[in-house]
């Protein structure tokens, strides 16, 4: 039976929120697998995107040109709070019905697009500041074939950077990491230099 979006999206933010909430302050400054983003810039990156796709789940118009500084005084519990308000708001009747957005999107599209980001900005923010983050089993399985369909136009929209090149022993979440232009085995340590580039970009917005 297919998971609901706003189930997948419970079980998604369970795995993330651990890791936004322990994000030392310190650290906020430094370089995360998404070159052109700090810790700092990715994590108001995924507020917004959390923000915007509540409203996306109401078939209101959004905006992502512009990215407000959300971390201010509370950002770790407000953060918590939209989470909440987003699984709420892909759990109401008809979320999934439909299109939605400016691109006309299949709403359930849409909804495994914001699923997509809270998994893999998880992982980066994790990566970039030291916690541990594996996806839930059921979310990789619903996310890794939608990321994977919509990566050459994603590419195209310069969402996603090139795909990174991974062995054949490489495990389902690494693959998917690759897909979007990620380097599963990227470091801090490594991101001065140009193997530790992975030409990665943030996943919303698109």
């Amino acid at each position: 039976m297919t998971q609901k979006i706003g189930e997948l999206l419970e079980a998604a933010a369970d795995r993330a929120l651990p890791v936004v909430r322990g994000i030392d302050d310190a650290r906020l400054g430094d370089p995360t697998p998404c070159a052109e983003y700090d810790v700092r810039a990715l994590v108001n990156h995924l507020f917004l995107v959390v923000v915007n796709f509540q409203a996306l789940a109401a078939r209101e118009e959004v905006d992502f040109s512009q990215e407000p500084d959300f971390v201010t005084a509370g950002w770790r519990g407000r953060f918590g709070e939209e989470t909440a308000r987003l699984v709420e708001a892909w759990s109401a009747p008809g979320a999934e019905e439909g299109t939605t957005g400016k691109m006309g999107l299949p709403a359930r599209t849409v909804g495994l697009m914001v699923l997509g980001d809270l998994t893999v900005h998880a992982w980066d923010l994790a990566r970039a500041t030291g916690g541990d983050f594996v996806p839930e089993p059921g979310v990789l399985d619903a996310v890794g074939p939608g990321l994977a369909a919509m990566a050459p136009q994603a590419r195209e929209m310069k969402v996603f950077g090139e795909p990174f090149p991974v062995g054949e022993d490489a495990t389902p979440f690494e693959r998917l990491l690759a897909v979007t232009g990620r380097d599963p085995g990227w470091t801090p340590e490594r991101a001065s230099g140009t193997s530790g580039a992975s030409g990665a970009r943030a996943v919303g917005g698109s």
